[in-house]
C-alpha cells in the first residue's frame, strides 16, 4: 500500500479535506491519511510515498524529518532542500532574470547584530550605508519586509525616510528588504499546482483577511489573463516549487510580481471560498495521486539532486541484438 501523509499544523479545513478527497476516489493500492511520527531514526525509512508539507516552515523538526524522507525516496510536496535554500530576495532576482516585472527592490543588512555577531564579523560591511543612493533607486511609498516569512509579519508601509528608519530600527536581527510600492489598479493571486495547473483569483491585499478573494470583481482583460498564467508558471517551474501561490499587482496593465514564495499557500474553506477550495483540493489530490503512482523512487546521492529533487535515471534495458541472417550459399547446378 503506497501512503500519502499530510504533514500540517494549525489549519483545520484543507487537510481533512485533502484526505478524504484522495480516499473518495478509491484508487487501487493508494491511501491517504494524516503524518503520524515520533522519534525519527536515521536508518530507517519513512512509511509515506508522498508528503503533502503544510507546516515544516514553523517547526525544524518537521523539516529535517522530510529532509530524511526525501533521502529514502518520498516525494515532498514542496521540495525541503529547496524550501530551505529559498528566499524573497532570490526570487526577485530570479525573476528579473526571467523577464519577469519586478519593483525596484535592495536587500538591507540587519540592523541589530545576529546573535553571535560582533562588530568584527561585520568588516565588510560598508558604513555608512549609501542611503541616499538607496532610496532614490527603490523610492517611496515603499515596503519594508523581511527576506523570508510570510502572513505580513514584520512588514511595514513606510512613505517617507523618517517612517523608514523608524521601521527599520524594529526590525531587530532581520534581514530586510525594501521595495517600491506598486499603485495597483488590480491585484491578483495565483494558485499553482503541480507546475501546470493556474487558478487566478482577483485579490486585494487592503481588505480584512477574510475579504481579500473578491467574489464579485469585473472581468479581466484575457491578454492579461494570459500572462499572469504564463508568468506564474515561469516563476514555479523556475523555482520548482509544485503547490504554490503568485501575486501580482497591476499597474499601468503592467502585472508586477510581489509575492511568489508561499510554498505552503494558505487554502482554507471560509476564505477561498467554496469554488476556489474546491479546485484547490481537487488539483492536489490528482497531483499527489499522480506522484504515488510513480512511487517507489530513488533519489540521486547528491547535493544538488537534493535541490533539484531528481531521482536516479531508472536503468536501461539492453536491446537484444538481432541474430545475423544465415549466409545465403549458391546451391550448385
Amino acid at each position: 500500500m503506497k501512503k500519502i501523509g499530510v504533514l500540517f499544523g494549525m489549519e483545520n479545513t484543507f487537510p481533512g479535506a485533502l484526505v478524504e478527497r484522495i480516499n473518495s476516489k478509491e484508487m487501487e493500492g493508494i491511501r491517504a491519511e494524516f503524518v503520524q511520527t515520533g522519534g525519527v531514526a536515521s536508518d530507517k525509512p519513512p512509511a509515506y510515498a508522498v508528503i503533502v508539507d503544510r507546516v515544516s516552515h514553523d517547526v525544524p523538526f518537521y523539516r529535517a524529518f522530510l529532509k530524511h524522507a526525501a533521502l529514502w525516496g518520498t516525494t515532498v510536496i514542496n521540495n525541503p532542500f529547496w524550501w530551505s535554500a529559498d528566499d524573497k530576495f532570490f526570487n526577485y532576482s530570479l525573476a528579473a532574470k526571467l523577464g519577469i516585472a519586478v519593483p525596484a527592490t535592495v536587500m538591507l543588512p540587519h540592523k541589530s547584530l545576529p546573535n553571535g555577531a560582533t562588530d568584527r564579523t561585520m568588516r565588510n560591511l560598508e558604513y555608512p550605508l549609501n542611503w541616499d543612493s538607496i532610496f532614490a533607486h527603490v523610492g517611496f511609498p515603499a515596503f519594508l519586509k523581511p527576506i523570508d516569512g510570510g502572513g505580513w509579519r514584520d512588514v511595514h508601509h513606510v512613505h517617507n525616510r523618517e517612517e523608514f528608519f523608524r521601521a527599520y530600527d524594529e526590525s531587530r536581527d532581520l534581514c530586510m528588504v525594501l521595495q517600491r510600492a506598486v499603485d495597483f489598479t488590480e491585484y491578483f493571486r495565483c494558485f499553482v499546482v503541480g507546475r501546470e495547473k493556474v487558478l487566478i483569483m482577483p485579490y486585494d491585499p487592503r481588505r480584512p483577511h477574510h475579504e481579500r478573494y473578491l467574489r464579485d470583481a469585473p472581468p479581466t482583460n484575457r491578454r492579461l489573463l494570459k500572462r499572469l498564467r504564463a508568468d506564474a508558471l515561469t516563476l514555479c517551474r523556475a523555482l520548482g516549487y509544485d503547490f504554490n501561490t503568485v501575486e501580482f499587482a497591476v499597474q499601468d496593465g503592467i502585472p508586477y510580481a510581489i509575492d511568489f514564495m508561499n510554498p505552503a499557500p494558505e487554502a482554507d474553506l471560509q476564505t477561498l471560498g467554496a469554488d476556489a477550495f474546491e479546485w484547490v483540493v481537487e488539483a492536489v489530490a490528482a497531483f499527489a495521486i499522480k506522484k504515488a503512482k510513480a512511487a517507489p523512487r530513488t533519489p540521486a546521492l547528491r547535493g544538488d539532486a537534493f535541490l533539484k529533487g531528481q531521482a536516479e535515471p531508472r536503468p536501461r534495458q539492453a536491446r537484444a541484438r538481432k541474430k545475423p541472417a544465415p549466409e545465403q550459399v549458391a546451391e550448385p547446378a
